[in-house]
């Protein structure tokens, strides 16, 4: 992967990724970021030890102390360098068996198409690859609860910054905000949220029931 992540989960959904505490779908985003990013997978290694540590120190049996990234029935977690330079992220991928040329893609609006991920049976919340055309900008909203973005190619921009591959886009429901592509070219993502968005506009809140952003 070449370019530098600037973008990272908080602590606090890297200790419960660590802890194995996140939700399937925030797992999912988190195990991603992680694989392609060597800070933050640095940083879950030092998490693990410590909770291994602490563990021990407990006297709790050695198979407590096997840290695995699960939420539901699918497993996510990947501390390995993420191999391919390009494409899905290996979680992802290996998860799903799924690779970049093989997503079904669905049209959502003009120059926006997604794939809905299904999540493990009982598992709440969203989890979706969105792919969004050179220099188009989703609607403006907000975020009923966390939502975290990773993007896996091309670009995009808001108020906060601009993310690019590897980078991750870690809101709540305090952040409101318009992205919009970046004019070289398509932009794709994978997008896990624990509630609906919140659309400004009567065209997004529209369209929102058939969605299911």
């Amino acid at each position: 992967m070449t370019g530098e992540i600037k973008h990272h989960p908080d602590d606090a959904n890297l200790v419960s990724y660590a802890a194995g505490t996140l939700t399937e779908a925030l797992t999912a985003i988190v195990a991603s970021h992680v694989a392609m990013c060597p800070r933050c997978r640095d940083e879950v290694s030092d998490l693990e030890l410590l909770g291994a540590t602490l563990l021990s120190q407990a006297q709790c049996s050695s198979k407590a102390l096997s840290i695995s990234h699960r939420a539901g029935t699918k497993t996510f977690g990947n501390t390995r360098p993420d191999v391919a330079p390009l494409g899905l992220p290996a979680p992802i991928a290996r998860a799903y068996g799924l690779s970049s040329a093989e997503i079904p893609w669905k049209r959502l609006a003009p120059g926006v198409w997604h794939y809905r991920l299904p999540l493990s049976p009982g598992e709440t919340g969203d989890l979706r690859l969105l792919k969004i055309g050179p220099g188009r900008k989703m609607p403006t909203h907000g975020h009923g609860g966390p939502e975290l973005t990773l993007v896996i190619d091309g670009a995009y921009s808001d108020a906060t910054g601009t993310y690019r591959r590897g980078d991750i886009q870690d809101v709540d429901e305090g952040i409101e905000h318009q992205p919009v592509v970046d004019m070289g070219g398509t932009c794709i993502c994978i997008i896990a949220s624990e509630q609906p968005a919140r659309f400004k506009s009567f065209f997004g809140r529209l369209l929102q029931p058939w969605t299911g952003l």
